[in-house]
């Protein structure tokens, strides 16, 4: 079980992580300044097993990658939304971060609210009630199970 995080749509990259931030060598220095601008207690209060839900177009704006690998940094399991700008999508599955489509998650959920996620099977359980998730390919699942595309690559070899 893990908290979750309510974000609305359109949260764009730069709302993840602003720019000014992108200055600092590590995503471990960035990471401590996620969603600054939406929830200043956000790095400190998320814990490693919690999850982000989003409404629609999530990860917008820039291609940046430290936006998916702060939230990764900080344990984030899953980012859930109605939809992700595919950028931001590509740019999470490539560093192992899980994003899952959801379209009834948003409007039944609220931050603090405990949530279990079954990637492999497609579900949510939240409040009771099962909620049906697309399923990641089981490629894809792959890549996010070794860690990345980077990892999943270097064990080809």
């Amino acid at each position: 079980m893990g908290k979750i995080f309510k974000f609305q749509q359109d949260v764009d990259t730069d709302q993840i992580i602003a720019s000014q931030y992108l200055l600092f060598s590590t995503i471990d220095e960035m990471k401590t300044y996620t969603f600054e601008s939406l929830d200043p207690n956000f790095a400190k209060e998320v814990q490693p097993g919690d999850y982000v839900v989003a409404s629609e177009n999530f990860g917008c704006g820039s291609s940046r990658e430290q936006a998916p690998s702060v939230l990764k940094a900080l344990g984030v399991k899953a980012v859930i939304a109605k939809s992700f700008a595919r950028i931001f999508y590509r740019n999470a599955i490539n560093i192992g971060l899980p994003v899952i489509v959801c379209k009834d998650l948003h409007s039944f959920v609220e931050t603090g609210d405990e949530m279990e996620l079954d990637m492999k099977a497609g579900i949510v359980k939240v409040k009771g009630e099962e909620l049906t998730c697309t399923k990641l390919p089981e490629y894809m699942q792959g890549i996010l199970d070794q860690g990345g595309l980077i990892a999943s690559l270097n064990k080809e070899d």
